[in-house]
């Protein structure tokens, strides 16, 4: 049984399942965020504040950063060992990939609970 090194003992069909679960996550809260925003055409700071005050908006907004995180970490992962054949590169790639979603995961969590 060969595995790649970078997989951490992860299958096609769990790469699979993350994608598609997080992919539905996200188009669920883009089409509430556009909801919100056609149905709140006079929309001022006030009312934006007040919607992500919401702690089941931010809740979810957190779901849909964790999902952002996910969906994306997969698509870079499956990228970079597709088309990355060095092993130092490829490590090089997925670990900058993975500090910089970490990054924006840390600060998209201060944005939504001020922390």
């Amino acid at each position: 049984m060969v595995m790649s090194v970078t997989s951490f003992g992860r299958s096609g069909v769990y790469d699979w399942m993350v994608q598609r679960v997080s992919a539905v996550v996200l188009a669920a809260y883009v089409l509430f965020i556009l909801g919100y925003l056609v149905a709140s055409p006079d929309l001022t700071y006030e009312a934006w504040k007040g919607l992500f005050s919401n702690a089941c908006v931010r809740i979810f907004s957190l779901g849909a950063l964790v999902s952002l995180g996910a969906h994306a970490w997969v698509g870079l992962w499956t990228i970079s060992t597709d088309y990355l054949k060095n092993g130092v590169v490829r490590f090089l790639c997925q670990a900058l990939c993975g500090a910089v979603m970490f990054v924006y995961f840390v600060w998209g969590i201060e944005i939504l609970w001020g922390l």
